[in-house]
């Protein structure tokens, strides 16, 4: 059964759930994208440091706000190519939602990816894009990539990221409790996924 708020956008099956506690409720939603390059053949994946903003100094995918009158996949193609200058032909990959105590509204995040791209990767204000090696990489050209930076991303992000990598649709909902320090930290979660192939 779904979480309370995560709207059902593909059949999944339960891949992952835990934390403590009820889910918080919230009153709205806000949609947002996340979209990734992922290049199998290369094994590798490309991802963006935050510079600024709600998660600054953290690896994510590429992605922003869904403005009116565009579909989500219109701005997830939008703001991979202003964030990190390039286009590509996305697929649906996944929606989650999230929700942070203290928040006003629950960002419910529609993601994408591709295996290729066109254009030049460029740096903006707004995000560094880096390659990182996907796990257990073989190919000699990626070897010297990094790994993923699961320690300077979401919490959540490890739990999801094989499901991205392994190309399997997947949904989720995400909550965040603020320790005492005002940080907020994963408390509960539950993903679900398209059966493997």
């Amino acid at each position: 059964m779904l979480p309370p708020g995560l709207l059902k956008t593909i059949d999944v099956i339960p891949y992952s759930e835990g934390g403590e506690g009820e889910w918080m409720s919230f009153e709205r939603r806000k949609y947002y994208t996340n979209a990734f390059i992922v290049q199998h053949d290369k094994k590798r994946i490309l991802l963006g440091l935050k510079k600024r903003g709600f998660g600054k100094d953290k690896y994510n995918g590429f992605g922003g706000k869904v403005e009116e009158g565009e579909t989500s996949a219109e701005a997830a193609v939008r703001e991979l190519q202003e964030e990190a200058g390039i286009t590509a032909a996305l697929e649906y990959s996944g929606t989650m939602l999230f929700f942070s105590e203290g928040a006003d509204f629950a960002y419910h995040i529609d993601y994408y990816s591709a295996g290729t791209y066109e254009g030049t990767i460029t740096e903006s204000e707004e995000m560094r894009p880096e390659w990182f090696a996907i796990p257990d990489a073989t190919v000699a050209e990626s070897s010297a990539l990094p790994s993923i930076p699961f320690q300077q991303m979401w919490d959540d992000d490890g739990i999801w990221f094989p499901l991205l990598l392994a190309k399997r649709k997947f949904n989720g909902r995400v909550d965040f409790r603020l320790n005492a320090r005002g940080e907020s930290k994963l408390t509960k979660w539950w993903f679900g996924a398209e059966a493997e192939r």
